[in-house]
């Protein structure tokens, strides 16, 4: 059976399991579980509060990152829920797809935990995708990407709407998921290297965690799609989707620029940048096209920043090993 355009499939029977990769990411998800009132922000509180402890440009940066991504989240949700999941029928996949949801549902309450704590002003937050020209151009481009797969009389009959499809998932998780949020992901973890906002450093580990699983899921469902539909994969296809990458790098680095123009302490936005370009071509890997950038790793320490068992890097293969998310020690 098919992992799309199953008129067989029986949402009350889930055995046997086809795809035995959705079931563990399933699994890994739920060994993941975290909330964010798990984590203490007295002490983020009391730097925010400071004169002293944060910079103008610190507080910029942590401003910007908590308006971006507390829409971004909400965003993803609206695309899973009300697309993804209605087309993609296969029983396991779904059932992954219920787990996914509820993890955006935890990462949006994040950002309003985060909100209440340091006292911010949800109006400027929560409108930052409109305000902020390099956040809007974000979001208006994820969302241009994904309009197919949200129009209520589309389908996935037919090569062409299957490609449509395809186009859409690497809109949603390899663009959005995949590049979009990792500059930002960098900037809060260089502040926590710091011991600067620990807290907020703690639940973006957390929430960068659960991205991972999602990307690998989301590569793993396009994928599969690819191989049961080869057809659909032509070459004026893979250019389309490249292009598709660089322009989203370019967005990515712009925002870079934009959010930290002149830097942090240790760390400035053209490492950000690198590192986009250094995500870009892993995303590109992921998916069967060849890396574009050729960039190295500017930030090796992002490779660790999730890593459970120091086994395995979190960001680069796929780790099977995990804790219950509250039970973690950080570095």
């Amino acid at each position: 059976m098919p992992i799309i355009n199953n008129s067989k499939t029986d949402p009350n029977k889930i055995l046997p399991m086809k795809y035995l990769w959705a079931r563990q990411y399933y699994k890994d998800g739920i060994a993941n579980n975290w909330t964010p009132e798990e984590i203490s922000m007295q002490l983020d509180v009391e730097q925010w509060k400071s004169p002293t402890v944060l910079s103008v440009a610190e507080r910029r940066l942590i401003l910007w990152n908590l308006g971006f991504f507390s829409t971004a989240e909400s965003l993803t949700a609206n695309n899973l829920v009300l697309a993804v999941y209605k087309h993609v029928t296969n029983p396991e996949c779904r059932q992954y797809l219920l787990r996914q949801s509820f993890e955006e549902a935890i990462h949006t309450d994040t950002f309003i935990y985060c909100c209440d704590s340091l006292g911010l002003n949800p109006d400027e937050i929560y409108n930052m995708y409109n305000t902020i020209p390099s956040i809007k151009d974000k979001d208006d481009f994820v969302v241009n990407l994904t309009t197919s797969m949200l129009d209520p009389n589309f389908t996935t009959e037919g090569p062409e709407n299957i490609r449509k499809f395809l186009h859409d998932l690497i809109g949603y998780y390899v663009i959005m998921e995949g590049i979009f949020f990792y500059a930002g992901f960098a900037m809060m973890l260089a502040l926590k290297r710091r011991n600067k906002m620990v807290g907020i450093g703690q639940q973006f580990e957390y929430i960068m965690r659960d991205e991972s699983i999602h990307l690998a899921f989301g590569c793993d469902l396009i994928n599969t799609i690819k191989a049961e539909n080869p057809a659909v994969w032509t070459n004026d296809f893979q250019e389309e989707i490249v292009e598709l990458i660089k322009k989203s790098v370019e967005l990515e680095k712009k925002y870079a620029y934009d959010a930290c123009p002149d830097g942090i302490v240790g760390i400035n936005a053209n490492q950000f940048s690198e590192y986009v370009e250094y995500i870009a071509d892993r995303r590109l890997e992921r998916i069967d096209l060849p890396k574009i950038y050729h960039t190295s790793n500017p930030l090796p320490w992002m490779s660790q920043a999730t890593d459970l068992t120091k086994e395995k890097n979190f960001f680069e293969t796929r780790v099977t090993e995990y804790q219950a998310g509250g039970s973690l020690s950080w570095d």
